[in-house]
């Protein structure tokens, strides 16, 4: 197992046991994320991001993940969140691709890429059903977890 692998195995053992302090130790201070949800965060954003994702969850956020492959610079990994989305109390079942950038042997870029209109159909039900695929709907869902970030911080 690579240096890198070790640190991504960290990182999503840590988000599994609802530990983001663990999981933010994994992370360069000058990360970057993005996701369809929140579009870009920077820096101190991407922890809080995590830290208000797991404690709304209360910790009943079921991680699995699976190949797990890094080299020296790069990495990538497949992950299943199952939650309940909090606005809305519906469960989710999220099937998430990602890919990483390492520097000094953190990880400075971390995109994870998954199918939005498949989690507002689950989320938000009937309306993501028929409008989850607009990018009207996807600029409110990002608006929308956004402010979420900004109350929370």
């Amino acid at each position: 197992m690579t240096s890198n692998e070790i640190t991504l195995t960290k990182f999503y053992t840590a988000f599994s046991k609802g530990n983001p302090v663990e999981m933010c130790e994994c992370y360069h201070p000058k990360i970057k994320f993005r996701d369809p949800a929140f579009g870009l965060l920077k820096g101190d954003d991407v922890c809080k991001m995590w830290n208000m994702l797991l404690k709304k969850n209360k910790n009943s956020i079921e991680i699995i993940f699976s190949e797990i492959i890094a080299d020296e610079n790069t990495g990538s990994a497949h992950w299943i969140a199952t939650y309940t989305f909090s606005q809305t109390n519906r469960k989710v079942v999220n099937n998430i691709r990602s890919q990483f950038l390492f520097e000094d042997g953190l990880i400075i870029k971390h995109t994870d890429d998954f199918d939005i209109w498949k989690w507002a159909k689950q989320a938000l039900g009937w309306k993501g059903r028929l409008f989850g695929w607009t990018g009207f709907m996807q600029n409110k869902i990002q608006q929308k977890a956004l402010k979420s970030l900004h109350k929370y911080s």
